[in-house]
């Protein structure tokens, strides 16, 4: 095949224009007029340094030894512009390890403004060269190091490059545009027979390697990945603190069956019950678990179908098989049982054979608890979340394949600025317009897609919608097909493998109900979102849909359409992935192009539907009753139409709202639910005095900043007392370690020790303390022994330790109790550092101290300059270095001043909370804690301005956060 690449002639190629730079003398200039090292990092990356260079120059010449569509794609934006604009540029790249894509090479050809040459390397000559060269009005910037143009070549991997900026008559340009020049003019333009042919090359060396690949699987040693170990280490805690029972949230593909049979395998027991309602689930569940025991004398089998494999050691069944086998086992037969897809453990078949065994350990798995069939699943499994891992923190571990987000601005005959979003019927008459089917289709064929076929899923709005559009895409040449609830599920199974498979023409699918467990297809390389968002919950399982990793994809190309509707805000909810946000962080992400996205994952929105999203975000109000309202309606409808009664109904949804943002209002959660549903029996029930008490106190202190006082409550909602030793079990569930003062301070924090004469007025006495014992209070024991007060007690409870987890995970931060970057109220510094005078004294200073503690907390908009500047005595000097004026009084004569100028040789622990704005649409804002750190100049008096070096340097998107004006 190589003989091919050799007969193409080499055709003679307009020279760069050198601006006469090969003629000029260079005497002594000084050529470097800025340089900077470019890394892949939280601090960006070589593709935003490739798109700025790309925006403003006059010409461009890439010399890269490797181009995969993966990287090409995240630059197809750029070169589109530069084409409209007239922009010329040459690539210069390389059949050099085969390892360049034909598809990358087809696409450039595409554009009409740049010229192409592939270098065929041979086994005497490589070709290596990483250099991107930007000709601009009065200078070149040229970046030359290590990165080709793969995805994570320009956003992940550990690369090097330099960018130069040097002038057009100097040596240093004239050496790298000869050296590029001598490379063009020696290598092939590229073409379609040259394409074809190295195409059809890799295609045999691809068959070739595979017949030739050895596999040493049965040699290779399989270890917990980060989540899997994570997963472990908390159920191995939670055993410990006598726990019997646990559930494991994560996404389909991050691997919980492995990590449930490293966990099993870890536990050791005799026998062990593996259920799940689908044979293939288990087939593939036996297989990993026999990886994982081959060497270890341990027997498996099945339990479905004709298989009755009842003696051996792991037994896989179906719950099916299982009820009609149950008398075949004694209920302490299994020591360790789990259930895969565990949202069904509430169904009558479960219950049963659940009811039945009495494991000592059981274990659950599911990557969607909101599809629990009836009830709850936490409750199933006792509230002990051992693992919940979600959309971004499994793009962060790469568990999940990256994706490639592009926001597009849907066609102007398009208008749904007057359309209610719940009425399907009229958007789906606005959306099923010709013009707006070939948009679409002109937009799948610029963006491309991974993987030799096309193998998409389209969103639609409704049953008619997606009919609509695969008829269309039909006539058009696209092989399509609607599927949907009302498909059977042999139809669904019919049509996926038809999509996945390459040898057949279906490219398509679309599809509205995303709830349904048959459409889930890994080897989904596009998605189409069609239809208006109106919840980030469903943006989410749209999106993950595709996100299982395959061997024939590198990442998910996803296409959105955004329209001019109302709420197309809700686009930025849904791709920042913070489960708890402000509008200002919202409009940093979306003026960034959510820039702290993780990995090689990339999201960019054209100009007018990122202008779009800011001026709606802008105009919003989050905390206003209406939005409030209307929030809380579409997650009731996205909760099955059920009333959300509990804080732990938004737990289930990866993308649910805050219901926190709720309690501003009514004080309690049930309160609002009371005034949204209209409900006199949540009334009636609210006007019982000391359960509103009860519930108010609790509800106020969410969300929790240490676990100690509420894992406390846990224990006293079904026991009278407790001892310190047993506090300190329960807390152990949780998190890593506590030391004994904290949970003495937590005794004391119950017994109201720190509360204000009004504190103590307005709330109930909970708690008796009586030496290093404490007890439930007569009132609180009635509240908590009646079902109807303790299902919303206890719901507060759950919320707040579940949640908890989320935020600050299991680690042990000492005392002052502090987690960088969290947010937290002046009050909270009294409960972290064991203060032990009124705490509501923590209030209304920049600075309050305890002990050698000093807690400095700043505001960097004063209220005055909202609509300004930031205010220039306190501010970020960089991202390491931090500016601040103590308050007016001090002097730096004083006791206090000397501490502050010379905190370090003093021993005093400076801790810095910092806020951008007071208040956004009216309601007060969290600080963040950006840590500890040390004055190191300081000058003035009354008040003493002072520069402090942070421990810690500020994370590129937190800085950015901080300091960028949208």
């Amino acid at each position: 095949m190589n003989s091919i690449f050799n007969k193409i002639d080499i055709k003679e190629e307009q020279q760069i224009n050198f601006v006469d730079v090969k003629h000029k003398e260079i005497e002594n200039t000084e050529f470097l007029v800025n340089n900077k090292l470019i890394v892949n990092s939280e601090k960006g990356n070589l593709l935003d340094e490739l798109k700025i260079c790309l925006s403003d120059c006059e010409k461009f010449y890439f010399s890269v030894a490797f181009i995969n569509f993966s990287g090409l794609q995240l630059l197809l934006d750029s070169f589109k512009e530069l084409e409209e604009k007239g922009v010329k540029g040459k690539i210069l790249t390389s059949t050099y390890l085969n390892f360049t894509e034909p598809k990358a090479l087809e696409r450039i050809n595409k554009f009409k403004n740049i010229d192409l040459k592939v270098f065929v390397a041979t086994n005497e000559m490589g070709f290596h060269t990483k250099a991107y060269i930007f000709e601009n009005k009065d200078e070149y910037k040229i970046i030359i190091g290590s990165s080709n143009i793969t995805q994570r070549a320009l956003k992940r991997n550990v690369e090097w490059n330099v960018k130069v900026i040097s002038k057009k008559d100097d040596s240093f340009t004239r050496e790298v545009l000869e050296e590029y020049l001598s490379l063009w003019e020696s290598t092939s333009i590229v073409d379609d027979e040259f394409i074809n042919s190295y195409s059809n090359f890799l295609k045999e060396l691809k068959k070739s390697q595979q017949n030739n690949n050895l596999d040493f699987s049965n040699y290779q040693l399989i270890k917990p990945n980060y989540m899997q170990q994570k997963a472990m280490d908390n159920l191995y805690r939670l055993r410990a603190a006598g726990e019997d029972k646990a559930l494991v949230i994560a996404a389909t593909g991050t691997g919980k069956t492995y990590m449930s049979a490293f966990d099993a395998i870890s536990y050791k027991p005799k026998k062990l019950l593996f259920l799940a309602h689908r044979e293939e689930i288990l087939r593939s569940a036996e297989k990993t678990f026999k990886e994982l025991v081959k060497n270890k004398d341990i027997t498996t089998g099945l339990l479905a179908g004709t298989s009755k494999d009842l003696d051996a050691d792991y037994l896989f069944s179906t719950i099916q098989s299982m009820n009609n086998n149950l008398g075949n086992f004694k209920s302490d037969e299994f020591e360790y049982m789990i259930i895969d897809e565990a949202h069904h453990a509430s169904s009558s078949s479960y219950e049963r054979v659940m009811e039945y065994f009495k494991p000592k350990f059981l274990l659950g798995m599911t990557a969607t608890p909101e599809r629990c069939d009836n009830g709850n699943i936490f409750d199933i499994f006792d509230n002990n979340v051992a693992l919940e891992l979600r959309l971004r923190e499994a793009l962060k571990l790469e568990l999940v394949i990256p994706f490639h987000y592009f926001g597009i601005s849907d066609i102007e005959g398009i208008d749904l600025s007057g359309v209610n979003t719940q009425d399907i019927n009229e958007i789906t008459k606005r959306l099923k317009v010709n013009e707006r089917v070939d948009f679409i289709i002109d937009k799948m064929e610029f963006y491309g897609y991974d993987g030799e076929k096309r193998k998409g899923v389209g969103f639609c709005a409704s049953i008619d919608h997606a009919q609509y559009m695969a008829a269309e895409f039909n006539k058009r040449g696209i092989k399509s097909v609607c599927l949907s609830a009302d498909n059977s599920v042999d139809e669904r199974q019919y049509y996926i493998k038809k999509l996945e498979a390459d040898e057949e023409e279906l490219e398509v699918i679309f599809t509205v109900d995303i709830f349904n467990e048959g459409v889930d297809i890994p080897s989904i390389n596009l998605v189409l979102m069609l239809r208006p968002t109106n919840s980030p919950i469903i943006f989410i399982q749209q999106l993950g849909r595709g996100l299982r990793t395959h061997k024939e994809k590198s990442f998910l190309t996803v296409l959105d359409f955004i329209g001019n509707h109302k709420k197309v805000f809700l686009i930025a909810i849904a791709l920042n992935g913070a489960r708890y946000y402000d509008k200002d962080s919202l409009k940093v992400a979306v003026a960034t192009q959510f820039g702290n996205i993780p990995g090689c994952t990339n999201i960019q929105m054209d100009r007018i539907a990122q202008e779009r999203i800011l001026e709606q975000l802008t105009e919003e109000n989050f905390n206003s009753m209406r939005y409030l309202k209307e929030e809380y309606l579409e997650f009731k409808m996205m909760n099955s139409g059920k009333t959300p009664y509990l804080l732990m109904d938004y737990i289930k949804y990866d993308g649910a709202p805050d219901p926190l943002r709720f309690l501003s209002k009514e004080k309690t959660y049930i309160g609002f639910v009371a005034k949204m549903e209209n409900d006199d029996v949540l009334k009636k029930l609210l006007e019982e005095e000391v359960f509103l008490k009860i519930l108010k106190e609790l509800s106020a202190k969410l969300p929790i900043k240490r676990v100690y006082e509420y894992s406390i409550i846990k224990y006293l909602l079904s026991n009278e007392k407790i001892s310190l030793m047993q506090a300190k079990n329960e807390i152990l569930k949780y998190i890593d370690g506590v030391d004994d003062d904290s949970i003495k301070h937590a005794f004391q924090c119950l017994n109201q020790n720190y509360y204000d004469s009004a504190q103590v007025k307005n709330n109930v006495k909970r708690f008796e303390l009586n030496g290093d014992l404490l007890s439930s209070t007569w009132e609180f024991k009635t509240v908590v022994h009646n079902e109807k007060y303790r299902i919303y007690i206890e719901d507060v409870i759950n919320y707040a330790l579940i949640r908890y987890e989320k935020e600050f995970e299991s680690k042990y931060y000492g005392v002052p109790f502090f987690k960088l970057y969290e947010q937290y109220q002046m009050i909270d510094a009294a409960l972290l550092s064991n203060y032990t005078k009124i705490h509501s004294s923590f209030r209304g200073s920049g600075l309050i101290t305890n002990g050698n503690e000093y807690f400095i907390f700043v505001d960097l908009h004063k209220e005055e300059d909202i609509k300004e500047s930031i205010n220039y005595k306190d501010k970020f000097i960089d991202s390491k270095y931090f500016q601040w004026q103590s308050p007016n009084s001090t002097s730096q004569s004083s006791e206090r001043g000397k501490n502050i100028i010379f905190n370090k040789e003093r021993g005093i622990n400076l801790h810095i909370f910092v806020r951008k704005y007071k208040q956004i649409d009216g309601a007060s804002e969290p600080y963040i804690y950006i840590g500890k750190g040390d004055v190191i100049e300081y000058e003035g008096e009354k008040p003493i301005t002072v520069k402090i070096k942070l421990k810690n340097e500020m994370p590129t998107d937190k800085y950015i956060e901080f300091i960028k004006k949208v």
